[in-house]
Formats: C-alpha cells, sequence, structure tokens
C-alpha cells in the first residue's frame, strides 16, 4: 500500500515538473516584434570617408562552413569598404533569428583555424565610440604571408555578451520571460602586419558607421 502511495506521488510531482517545464517554454521569438530585418539596408553603402567596394580583391573569411550557414544564420552581410587614404576594412555580419541552444552563433575564434588561420593572440577587450563603449573580442590571425587582425562582437537580443558564460545567462534571462532571442556577430578586420595601427583603423571604422546608423539600429547592430 505504502508503495503504491510513494508511486502515485513520484507520477504527481514528475507530471507537476513537466507541466511546468512546457509553461515555461520560451514561445515569443523577439525577431518578429522587430518587423522585417534587412542588413543590405541597414548598413550603408557610404558613411563618412567609407564607401564600399562593388568588387573586392581581398577575400572575406566566411562565418561559417556552407552547409551551416543556412542553418545558423539568417543573413550574413559581407563587404569591403575603403577611405579616402586607400586604406581597406572588411566588414562581416552574421544575424540569426533564434538563439537557442542548437542555434547558437559560431565565433570567429573557431571558423579563423577551421580555415587554416594561426591565431596568435586572442584579447578580451573594449571598444570606446563616441555612442558608447563595446565589449570586444580581438584577434590576432595570419595565413602564410597574410596576416589578418580582427575585431568583433556578438549580441544576444539588445546586449552585447562576451564568452559563453554571458551568452547563457542572457539566453536564459530571456527565456525566464517566455522569449526565444535573436542574435548576431559583427566583424571588421584588414590585412595589415602593424596590428596596433590595424586595431585603431578598425575602431574609426566601427566609430563612423555607428554613427550613420538611427538609434535603433545602432542598437540592433551594436547593443548601444
Amino acid at each position: 500500500m505504502k508503495a503504491n502511495i510513494k508511486n502515485i506521488i513520484m507520477l504527481v510531482l514528475m507530471l507537476g515538473a513537466a507541466a511546468l517545464a512546457l509553461a515555461m517554454r520560451p514561445t515569443e521569438v523577439i525577431a518578429k516584434a522587430r518587423g522585417v530585418i534587412s542588413l543590405e539596408r541597414i548598413i550603408p553603402n557610404e558613411f563618412g570617408e567609407w564607401r564600399k567596394l562593388e568588387q573586392s580583391s581581398g577575400q572575406i573569411v566566411n562565418p561559417q562552413q556552407t552547409a551551416l550557414i543556412a542553418t545558423l544564420y539568417s543573413q550574413i552581410l559581407t563587404r569591403t569598404y575603403v577611405n579616402t587614404h586607400g586604406a581597406a576594412i572588411m566588414l562581416s555580419i552574421a544575424y540569426g533569428e533564434n538563439q537557442s541552444d542548437g542555434l547558437a552563433l559560431h565565433y570567429p575564434d573557431v571558423c579563423y583555424p577551421a580555415q587554416g588561420f594561426r591565431v596568435n593572440s586572442n584579447a578580451k577587450g573594449t571598444m570606446s565610440t563616441p555612442m558608447g563603449t563595446i565589449k570586444v573580442s580581438r584577434l590576432d590571425t595570419e595565413l602564410g604571408r597574410r596576416k589578418e587582425p580582427l575585431t568583433y562582437w556578438s549580441t544576444i537580443g539588445n546586449h552585447v555578451v562576451q564568452g559563453s558564460t554571458e551568452r547563457k545567462l542572457e539566453q536564459m534571462r530571456y527565456g525566464f520571460k517566455g522569449q526565444i532571442p535573436d542574435g548576431l556577430i559583427f566583424r571588421v578586420s584588414n590585412i595589415s602586419s602593424d596590428t596596433r595601427s590595424a586595431y585603431e583603423l578598425q575602431e574609426q571604422f566601427v566609430s563612423d558607421l555607428l554613427s550613420a546608423l538611427q538609434p535603433d539600429q545602432r542598437q540592433f547592430i551594436s547593443g548601444i
């Protein structure tokens, strides 16, 4: 008799836990609340002293292998810009509408080595812009004689996250509200053997770009 009562109690607890898990399962996709997102329209072809090159001679590293792009990302934008002094910056933005565990963004720390690059340094830091400070990661990479320093950040929803722990906590924060966040990776790089100057040029590019965006676009891209 006691065994039967114990089994009934366990069954009730299990059913209650399952019902609670189902009730707490995120269902609201916040990307839908943003309306139609078009990176092509958001990012201008010209701003400040920068203009888009219609044909790029430099190779922009893909954010991920082709087979995974359609699964992980809703949109990918890759462009090369040149300023009035002839300096070039390569831009890549990968956007995903659904940032659940199985569809999480993949980072340059992984995709650059996967395409043969050696990562000489990988450091977390901040980037200062006239609109605010962004938490970023900076990688110094090379492939043969090609030296390519890069700066990137990632967002979950409307916030920049740095590292897997922050990313997971931000996903949970949205999940507790019943929401499925979107996210993106914003990356800039240039071919240069002078790593410090490369990072300074990238910071200037980002500052000029963010200054050219509308406030809601800027928050979407950078969390600012």
